[in-house]
């Protein structure tokens, strides 16, 4: 006949729980410790590579805790730092070592808690706090976000300019790693290394109209490459309004003008004519000027001209603008005669100057002219496809199209 050995413990433990009342503690474990006992001190049990009193640990060398002795193990090591940046780090599976596997950030306070058991089972903790040398500030990576602050069209890139060069894709994954771009609604997105002290964040598709995207950087105190460690960046945060899209047919000369899906008005213009002929594919507005003059010698045009023009909204870096044109009416709607910019009459220039914004989407279709370039006149990003624009990531680079489940907990902007 056999039966459980722990069937009287528990019985005993009831009775004794009943009879002393609901505040005794006279119960204890199998192993004869209370079950509320406190975890003893552990600092005589392990052994801690950590800078001694005032000193500062170098970054650069792992962590490691060690169980001294024979009557006892390590259970659980968790470091982090004052950001709340967990260490990577492995525990032996005989609970002998733990090793940092993760790097340390330069000129960090970091918070290291220790969980070991003796021979018995009794728990023990010990915790320990240091802080990791600062690097000289000529070896800190700053990071500069743009826009600005403020609300923008839903075709505004997220722009991270550096101000060191970073090469290499172990170096860049790093970078990419502690830039974090969020966004309500969420959406998947990604970063593009345009060169090497210059990325680009989109979306796969356009920003959701009245989003709030924020973004920020982990960097501080993280080793980039040798000799080189991240600083301090400003967080930014912006908004997009409507969604407002300008599509131009440079061949039949009107321009249809779309607010949140809707047709909201439809313009006769003139665009480039040939030797001129206007980039296809989509721009991002980059900004506004009432007044701008314009002269041949600004785009290298054989036949001399010099003229100011207004309500001129710009598309590209080389000068390409949708502005007024009333020495073309005759032509808006007909042909094409302009060096390159969309032209209108000043009263459709006004009520299109007036109902754009920075970031807003500006598509050229059926011109004999170039493709517009994703990069290095203005904001073509959207003229790559999306496939192409993960090859940019040094993190998505060769990975399937679409996000893994890993992408989604990493990149994907989150609410």
């Amino acid at each position: 006949m056999s039966h459980s050995p722990r069937i009287p413990t528990v019985l005993s433990c009831t009775m004794l729980v009943a009879a002393l009342g609901a505040g005794a503690t006279a119960c204890g474990g199998p192993d004869g410790h209370p079950l509320s006992a406190k975890p003893y001190d552990a600092a005589g049990q392990i052994a801690f590579n950590g800078p001694v009193g005032s000193k500062k640990a170098d970054p650069d060398k792992p962590l490691e805790v060690t169980a001294q002795g024979e009557d006892g193990r390590i259970t659980d090591v968790t470091a982090t730092d004052a950001l709340g940046r967990y260490v990577a780090g492995e525990l032996s599976a005989d609970g002998a070592r733990w090793r940092s596997t993760g790097p340390l950030a330069a000129g960090a306070q970091y918070t290291v808690r220790v969980s070991t058991e003796d021979e018995e089972g009794a728990p023990g903790r010990k915790v320990m706090n240091f802080e990791t040398e600062v690097p000289p500030k000529k070896k800190r990576l700053g990071v500069t976000f743009g826009p600005e602050a403020g609300t923008y069209g839903v075709g505004q890139p997220v722009i991270a300019s550096l101000d060191a060069a970073v090469k290499g894709k172990e170096a860049r994954a790093t970078v990419e790693r502690a830039l974090k771009v969020r966004s309500v609604p969420a959406v998947e997105g990604a970063w593009y290394w345009v060169d090497d002290k210059t990325l680009h964040y989109r979306p796969k598709e356009y920003w959701p109209a009245h989003a709030t995207i924020s973004v920020s950087s982990n960097l501080a105190g993280i080793k980039v490459a040798d000799k080189l460690w991240g600083g301090e960046s400003k967080p930014l945060k912006f908004t997009t309004g409507d969604r407002v899209e300008a599509v131009t047919d440079a061949g039949s000369h009107w321009m249809t003008v779309y607010r949140n899906g809707k047709e909201i008005n439809s313009i006769p213009v003139t665009t480039g004519k040939p030797g001129y002929s206007t980039r296809n594919g989509v721009k991002v507005v980059l900004g506004k000027e009432y007044s701008v003059r314009m002269t041949s010698a600004s785009i290298g045009a054989s036949d001399f001209y010099d003229k100011q023009v207004y309500y001129a909204t710009r598309v590209t870096d080389s000068g390409e603008y949708v502005h007024a044109a009333p020495w073309s009416t005759g032509s808006q709607g007909v042909a094409n005669t302009s060096h390159g910019c969309t032209g209108m009459s000043t009263g459709n220039a006004a009520w299109f100057y007036e109902n754009v914004r920075q970031g807003d989407l500006v598509k050229v279709v059926n011109s004999y002219g170039e493709d517009m370039p994703a990069f290095g006149n203005g904001l073509g990003d959207w003229n790559m496809s999306w496939t192409n624009w993960r090859k940019g990531s040094a993190l998505l680079s060769g990975t399937k199209e679409g996000p893994t489940a890993a992408d989604a907990a990493r990149l994907r902007p989150q609410v």
